[in-house]
């Protein structure tokens, strides 16, 4: 029966929509996650009889015919690029973008990522890296004397140095922004990589045209609200058991034909 199979397309669909969802709620302290959304596509029709089509030799036509669907499918797993909070944490090398753009991470194998991520810190020789250790470009080194360090909106950062007056250049730190920024591709540990969706990385100054400002001493949480996703969670949820009891439903009618057949 055509019924089992379509509610089987509903019931495979809610799982992957629970799947997103958990995923959402289980990165709702992560630090610059953008919660994903699922997007469904209606599979294909069989047309019994096409809308339009000749009912007589005189020309009269169907105002609107049979068609039959064959279910539902899991078209996307959109990424809502939806500007997070920001909170305080106090701490130098803590940034946070308010705005368009993402920061410019050097992976070991040479390719730059991109994160939301700005929970920095400096390694062994002062460089700023990420919490992993991967450099944040172009690379900023803050010397062991520095007192302390200012990062400025424009993405300027700068230094006191002990016998000096005025505070010394180390940097600037630039930003990426894409045309299609759901684009890009998900590489876990809060990265992101571009991709032929997301098109090529347009790079520029924080507070440029097109390009947000950076705040020091904030992150920008996830961007998920927990109220909004467990309302969807029970959604998906009844969804699934609708679909189940199509399926229990189609069994008991297959039962009661074969039961008539036999008797």
């Amino acid at each position: 029966m055509r019924a089992l199979h379509t509610a089987a397309t509903g019931m495979m669909a809610q799982e992957l929509n629970v799947q997103v969802i958990s995923n959402n709620i289980a990165n709702l302290r992560t630090t610059g996650y953008k919660r994903q959304q699922t997007h469904f596509l209606d599979l294909l029709y069989q047309h019994l009889r096409r809308a339009g089509s000749a009912t007589s030799d005189q020309g009269t036509q169907l105002p609107s015919g049979i068609s039959i669907g064959s279910g539902v499918k899991a078209a996307s797993t959109i990424r809502a690029m939806a500007q997070g909070n920001l909170t305080s944490t106090e701490r130098d090398y803590d940034v946070a973008i308010r705005g368009e753009g993402f920061f410019r991470i050097r992976m070991p194998d040479g390719r730059t990522a991109y994160t939301r991520d700005g929970s920095f810190d400096l390694d062994s020789q002062g460089q700023l890296v990420t919490r992993d250790g991967y450099l944040v470009e172009p690379g900023i080194t803050v010397p062991q004397t520095a007192k302390s360090v200012t990062l400025t909106a424009a993405g300027q950062v700068q230094a006191m140095i002990p016998g000096q007056t005025t505070p010394q250049d180390l940097g600037q730190i630039q930003l990426a922004r894409f045309v299609n920024k759901t684009g890009l591709e998900s590489m876990g540990d809060n990265l992101f990589l571009e991709t032929a969706a997301s098109g090529p990385a347009i790079d520029g100054n924080p507070g440029a045209e097109g390009f947000g400002n950076l705040q020091q001493s904030y992150l920008e949480e996830a961007n998920v609200n927990a109220v909004t996703e467990l309302s969807s969670l029970i959604a998906a949820q009844r969804a699934y058991e609708m679909n189940a009891k199509v399926v229990t439903a189609a069994d008991q009618m297959l039962s009661s034909s074969t039961q008539m057949m036999r008797g």
